[in-house]
């Protein structure tokens, strides 16, 4: 016996909509009356959606702020700065392997100060110690501070300016007395006001140092941590820590950026003669441009992006087999109404089209929910760093097309196993 359909159902497929030539719009609105009667298992499934599309979006715009972060800070030392250090192992300018790590001592640096003609300004530098505290009367900073043995000219090469105070002088780098110049973050954190740090002694682990001056501030950073560091003169580092296997970092500013190619050409070979290598024998130090370096650590975090994309990717697979699941269950729910919509004059092509329009629906709705949540949580480091707010376009639209794909896989067999269900059967079904 063939059962009369409910008001419900009437309702549910509005047969005045329900025509032989029936539009977009129309289509449209069937299927978001159909999501919105089964609200449980389409928001469940738009959730999986939204955390796949997150979990991507959110860690490319990470990247995004990383990569941002990497070239304004080492852009900020100019594009015409390199740098000579020493390496472990792997490529230098040629394609042959490096040595294990030979580290660059002070006399080698400094020899190389005093023979480089190259037009330009050398700065040398040591991390002295990493994890230093800094007092000053009852104040204390945490137990990460930097602490740079340099000479006069590491302010200069690395494009910072002083707040108060001076530099030491080119007496005072040659001398052992206790100076020091502070990161705006350490000066804030131990004085009332900046200008107080100027002529204050504060220890430095157990050592005492007179401060001459403060930084400016270069905000937080992955690779810049001035603001957190504290610089001594070269030979008082050496006199004052332990530095006999720690490596010294050359630093050239030259005076035009046309000219960087051939001041590292000179570069390289000074360095190699200092120590002396033999013709045909692979640098054991690295030589870089700001660019290099930029695109060394940017290469490096493409690991990240793509076990990020794999993650994604999977969760959005996994979304894609429960929307298919809601997508056929919603089928065997609605088997009568389909067969009333069919009985009224509603072809095969408007049931397919109805079904897919709800997947797509769903998809879309999740991928939304996802890219905007995944902007807002992949800029909370750009607050920290102080960089503007990254928008990955690219991503975004990758993201949408994603959503699309995934309902358009996820509802195509629901869809087509909907539109060929016979009216007469499809009425009589409990």
């Amino acid at each position: 016996m063939i059962q009369t359909p409910t008001i419900e159902s009437i309702k549910n497929i509005n047969l005045c909509l329900v025509l032989k030539d029936m539009k977009w719009g129309d289509i449209l609105l069937l299927s978001r009356n159909a999501m919105n009667g089964n609200r449980m298992r389409t928001n469940l499934t738009i959730a999986i959606i939204t955390v796949g599309i997150t979990a991507l979006i959110s860690i490319l715009t990470v990247i995004e702020v990383l990569k941002w972060n990497i070239y304004n800070n080492l852009n900020g030392m100019g594009a015409n700065t390199f740098t000579i250090m020493s390496k472990r192992s792997g490529k230098g300018r040629t394609n042959k392997i490096a040595e294990p790590r030979q580290i660059i001592s002070l006399d080698q640096a400094l020899h190389f100060k005093k023979r480089y003609r190259f037009p330009s300004v050398i700065s040398i530098s040591l991390l002295a110690e990493n994890g230093s505290i800094l007092k000053y009367r009852s104040k204390k900073t945490s137990p990460n501070v930097l602490v740079m043995a340099c000479d006069e000219n590491y302010m200069k090469v690395s494009a910072t300016n002083l707040l108060v105070g001076r530099n030491f002088s080119l007496r005072e780098m040659y001398g052992h007395s206790n100076l020091c110049v502070l990161g705006y973050g350490i000066a804030k954190k131990l004085f009332p006001k900046i200008s107080h740090a100027e002529n204050a002694e504060i220890s430095i682990g157990a050592i005492q140092y007179r401060v001459l001056g403060v930084m400016e501030s270069k905000g937080a950073s992955l690779i810049n941590r001035m603001d957190n560091m504290v610089l001594i003169p070269l030979f008082n580092g050496a006199k004052n820590y332990t530095v006999a296997e720690t490596s010294c970092v050359i630093s050239s500013l030259v005076d035009a950026q046309k000219n960087i190619d051939f001041a590292m050409g000179e570069a390289e070979g000074l360095m190699r003669s200092i120590r002396k290598l033999q013709v045909g024998k692979e640098n054991n130090f690295a030589i870089n441009k700001n660019d290099e370096i930029a695109n060394t650590l940017i290469s490096n975090i493409q690991y990240v992006t793509l076990s990020a994309s794999v993650i994604g990717f999977i969760t959005l697979l996994g979304a894609a087999i429960g929307l298919m699941n809601i997508m056929l269950v919603s089928v065997a729910e609605r088997t009568r109404e389909i067969g009333l919509a069919k009985s009224v004059g509603a072809t095969n092509q408007v049931i397919l089209q109805q079904f897919l329009m709800e997947a797509i629906l769903i998809s879309l709705t999740g991928g939304v929910l996802g890219i905007s949540i995944g902007i807002l949580s992949g800029n909370i480091l750009s607050l920290i760093f102080g960089s503007p707010m990254v928008i990955p376009w690219f991503w975004i639209l990758t993201g949408f097309a994603i959503c699309i794909i995934v309902g358009l896989s996820a509802g195509i067999y629901p869809a087509l196993k909907a539109s060929r269900l016979n009216a007469i059967e499809s009425l009589r079904y409990e």
